[in-house]
C-alpha cells in the first residue's frame, strides 16, 4: 500500500488531481487503481504523491484497460515490469512469451471489429447511394 514519506521526494511528482488530469482520469479512478493494488502512492501527511513511477504504471494501466485486458492480465504486467516473481530471465521471457501471445488474441479481436465495421460502413454507403439515386428520380418526374 502507500508509504508515509519523511524526507523531500526527488524527481517529478503529481498530486491526485494532476495526475488524473494529465491521464484523463478522475480521481475516484486513481483511488480504484489504488484499492486494487495496482498503485500505491506515497503519503505525504494525509495527502497522495504519485512518483514517475506510478504515472508509467498508470499508462500502463489505461492501455491494458483500452486493449480490453481485465485487472489480473494488467497486475501481470505490471509485475513483469516491476521484476516480480522474474529473477530470473526465463521467467521474463515466459512472461514476454504469454504477453505477445494475449496481444496477438487482442489484435485479431480488434482486426475482426475492423473488418465488421468496414462491412457496416460500405452497407451504409450503398444505402446512401440508392436514397440519392432515388432522389434524383423523384426530382425529375416532379419537373415532367
Amino acid at each position: 500500500m502507500s508509504a508515509q514519506v519523511k524526507e523531500p521526494l526527488s524527481g517529478p511528482v503529481w498530486t491526485v488531481r494532476e495526475l488524473a488530469d494529465e491521464l484523463g482520469v478522475t480521481t475516484r479512478t486513481l483511488r480504484f487503481y489504488e484499492a486494487e493494488g495496482l498503485l500505491a502512492p506515497l503519503r505525504v501527511g494525509t495527502s497522495r504523491r504519485y512518483t514517475a513511477r506510478d504515472h508509467t504504471r498508470l499508462v500502463l494501466i489505461l492501455r491494458g484497460k483500452r486493449f480490453g485486458m481485465s485487472l489480473p492480465e494488467i497486475r501481470e504486467i505490471l509485475e513483469m515490469y516491476d521484476g516480480v516473481d522474474s529473477g530470473a530471465a526465463t521467467g521474463e521471457r515466459a512472461q514476454l512469451t504469454s504477453l505477445i501471445e494475449r496481444l496477438g488474441q487482442i489484435r485479431a479481436d480488434l482486426q475482426a471489429r475492423r473488418d465488421d465495421l468496414d462491412r457496416t460502413l460500405a452497407e451504409v454507403e450503398t444505402v446512401v447511394l440508392g436514397c440519392r439515386r432515388r432522389l434524383v428520380e423523384l426530382e425529375e418526374e416532379d419537373q415532367r
